[in-house]
């Protein structure tokens, strides 16, 4: 009777469901769908599961620390997502080696089963017998992808690997044929004609859709001075109705997906970049928000309607930028007629940042990079995006007019998608306190922080020589932004309300909120189409905000005008748009990971300078100077002795030396391993001239004599000697060690 109490109170008769998450080095978790930690399975428990499976498990015991080990009692749903990987052929047996490492076993293919496929090639294989205690999986070659080496392989195998809808239905391609190449005059009912007004569009230099034009006019607001400005968005819901076959194809995507050298477009081509697309000199239909701004740079008024216009220009960046630096130099002189119209925008958009500098919106300057590749679809070199003051104007102007449409919303009592960005979780925000009190900042955030709060921080540390790190924390302290009918506001931008309007053509939230604007105007009601069954994405994102909730986030319950039957499809909606950004976002990240890894496989053995970019408890994350790649540093790589991580200070420091790898270190590192499967980069750090041990041992008032043979002369410590005895670095034993490793780094 003892036992069974004892069980009952440790959990250990209950029957667990969820996920399982396979991991390389042969064992997994059971991710819980009830939001408690993760169940270790240990590589026999794995052997009859597949990553992905949907399971019921139960835990069988507990390690010194408290982590469950469990065990599978039943598999509730196998997904019939297709597996990718190389097609071996191996002492007469034929076998796909997933590319998804986290599947854990080889698939066995029947020599009937291999279709057109060679050795080596790249395979889709579906299953047709699952896995056993005492058996592989066996499948059969459904799609032969190609050579490992083809130009944009890593894009097909991504596009499989997380399902990302790349081929439209047939349904989808006939009514996108079917669509006029033009403007019709019948289209033009009902719209305001703009065509004479000098809207312009400003994008990058590669772009082909373009979503946004704008127009600004300095004008009395009130008794003072201000500005009108127009923003123009491509009228995409003219021509995707709800329901229809564009439609249903547009929302599976739910955005564009955007790789080196190719975009897997939300619309078909034709109205992607062609009859939604604001190009230059042609007529074009749009949603137009109209403002007027102070000179402070609030909105003082703003309206809506759906107009026809006439893009006048198509600037870059890069042009628009020059002309306002020089109003009279080259760039200028070609584009005359519109530089008083560019010069007008620049006005609107440094009042639009003085309001955001009163708001307190939290604007740290980070770098973003750009893969740029030859015609076989190789990295030639990596370069920073700078951010110039054209980039900027855009996106003040895009905020603002996100902004009148969310306020549009609430006021029409209409349901709808915002754009929500909470603030720090309370567990976040104890990481944060504790860090900037270790690092002797001297400024704290409050039990509720504003964005200020983070703000003025960031302006405080600027200076210091740590500043890079010190921010870097501030941005990891903040949770990640959602779509949901539920408003509670924007965080770091610092708005009590904000959405999206101004990408229809790439982002299927920003369509939706179009269609809700339009029935507003017309005083009518906007009704969600009865949409497909949510896909894993969903359901991983749903079963991660129920964590948040469970947590304790407070979230409004109610939508005005809204009932439960409605709030509960938008709540859908909501999930899955969020859940396939992410999606999108996870494919990007592990193109490009595997576009980094192969151009590094070159530089094996060569040595680069480099900041600390993350630290953890088995290594650091180098991040090298101007080729932009990140790189670990493993423990035992820095040296024979025990590293200690404080995770107040985010850093690692050696027991006996003392020396100390925070974010933002500078190291020097040689490539040391390039894990092409595994979309890791491994690096061997460099000591040059042991500067940076010497400076520790110093710090630690370690004689000068002592510190030439970098060992010190005084009696070493217990600790010190038990590093000696046993490898640097080991990690404790335990069902949980190996995922102390950061996933998104990894």
């Amino acid at each position: 009777m003892k036992n069974t109490v004892n069980e009952k109170s440790t959990g250990l008769l209950d029957e667990i469901e969820g996920t399982v998450q396979g991991h390389r080095d042969g064992h997994g978790y059971v991710v819980r769908d009830d939001g408690e930690a993760d169940i270790y399975l240990p590589p026999n428990e794995m052997r009859a599961v597949l990553h992905k499976d949907r399971v019921k498990a139960r835990i069988v015991r507990h390690d010194r620390k408290g982590r469950a080990e469990g065990r599978v009692l039943e598999i509730i749903e196998r997904p019939a997502q297709p597996i990718i990987g190389r097609l071996l052929h191996e002492s007469g047996v034929w076998l796909v080696a997933p590319e998804d490492k986290r599947y854990g076993q080889d698939v066995l293919v029947p020599k009937g089963a291999t279709g057109t496929a060679k050795p080596g090639q790249v395979v889709v294989v579906e299953l047709t017998e699952p896995p056993s205690l005492y058996g592989q999986p066996v499948g059969r070659v459904k799609e032969v992808l190609g050579e490992i080496d083809d130009p944009g392989m890593e894009i097909e195998i991504a596009v499989r690997k997380y399902g990302v809808p790349h081929e439209f239905s047939e349904a989808c391609i006939a009514l996108a044929r079917a669509l006029p190449e033009k403007v019709r005059p019948q289209d033009k009912k009902h719209r305001v004609d703009l065509t004479d007004v000098p809207l312009v569009t400003i994008d990058g230099e590669d772009a082909r859709d373009f979503d946004d034009a704008v127009y600004c006019e300095p004008t009395k607001v009130g008794r003072g001075k201000g500005w009108r400005l127009l923003v123009a968005i491509a009228d995409v819901s003219h021509y995707v109705e709800t329901g229809s076959a564009i439609d249903i194809d547009a929302y599976e995507r739910a955005t564009s997906v955007y790789f080196p050298r190719r975009v897997i477009p939300m619309l078909p081509e034709k109205l992607s970049n062609g009859l939604c697309s604001l190009n230059p000199e042609v007529e074009r239909l749009c949603m137009v928000c109209d403002m007027l701004i102070t000179a402070t740079g609030e909105i003082q008024a703003y309206q809506f309607y759906p107009a026809v216009m006439w893009s006048h220009a198509r600037f870059t960046y890069t042009e628009v930028a020059a002309i306002l630096a020089n109003t009279r130099g080259p760039e200028a002189a070609r584009r005359k007629e519109r530089v008083q119209d560019l010069i007008h925008l620049h006005d609107v958009y440094r009042a639009l940042l003085k309001a955001r500098e009163t708001r307190g919106a939290v604007d740290f300057e980070t770098t973003e990079t750009q893969i740029v590749c030859d015609e076989n679809g190789r990295i030639e070199k990596i370069v920073p995006r700078t951010r110039n003051d054209a980039h900027r104007l855009i996106e003040e102007a895009m905020l603002a007019a996100n902004v009148c449409s969310a306020d549009f919303i609430q006021e029409g009592k209409h349901p709808g998608l915002y754009r929500v960005h909470e603030g720090p979780t309370p567990e976040k925000k104890d990481i944060l306190r504790n860090y900037l009190k270790a690092m002797a900042v001297g400024m704290t955030i409050s039990d509720e922080p504003l964005p200020a709060e983070f703000q003025r921080i960031a302006a405080a540390t600027k200076d210091r020589p740590d500043s890079q790190q010190i921010h870097t924390m501030l941005l990891r302290s903040m949770q990640q932004a959602i779509y949901t009918p539920l408003n509670s506001g924007h965080f770091g931008l610092a708005y009590d309300a904000y959405t999206h309007f101004t990408s229809p053509i790439r982002r299927y939230p920003d369509l939706l909120v179009h269609r809700v604007i339009k029935a507003i105007l017309r005083q009518g009601r906007y009704e969600l189409p009865v949409l497909p069954t949510p896909g894993e994405a969903h359901e991983k994102l749903a079963r991660r905000l129920q964590r948040s909730a469970n947590a304790g986030a407070a979230k409004p319950k109610k939508v005005p005008g809204a009932s439960p039957r409605e709030l509960q499809a938008w709540e859908a909606a909501g999930l899955h748009c969020s859940a396939n950004e992410r999606r999108a976002d996870e494919a990007s990240r592990d193109v490009e990971a595997w576009l980094k890894c192969k151009y590094m496989r070159e530089h094996l053995g060569e040595e680069y300078g480099g900041v600390v970019s993350a630290v953890t408890s088995f290594g650091v994350f180098v991040t090298l100077d101007q080729m932009y790649v990140e790189g670990l540093v493993h423990i035992t790589e820095l040296g024979g002795e025990y590293y200690k991580f404080d995770e107040a200070r985010q850093e690692l420091r050696g027991e006996r030396t003392g020396i100390r790898y925070a974010i933002g270190s500078r190291v020097r590192v040689q490539v040391s391993r390039v894990d092409l499967d595994g979309r890791k980069i491994d690096f061997r750090l460099v000591r040059e001239g042991d500067e940076l041990l010497h400076r520790a041992m110093k710090d630690k008032g370690v004689p000068a004599a002592a510190r030439e043979g970098g060992k010190p002369a005084a009696k070493r410590s217990t600790a010190a000697k038990r590093a000696e005895a046993k490898p640097a670095g080991r990690k404790p034993a335990g069902p949980k060690g190996p995922k102390t490793s950061r996933k998104s780094r990894r």
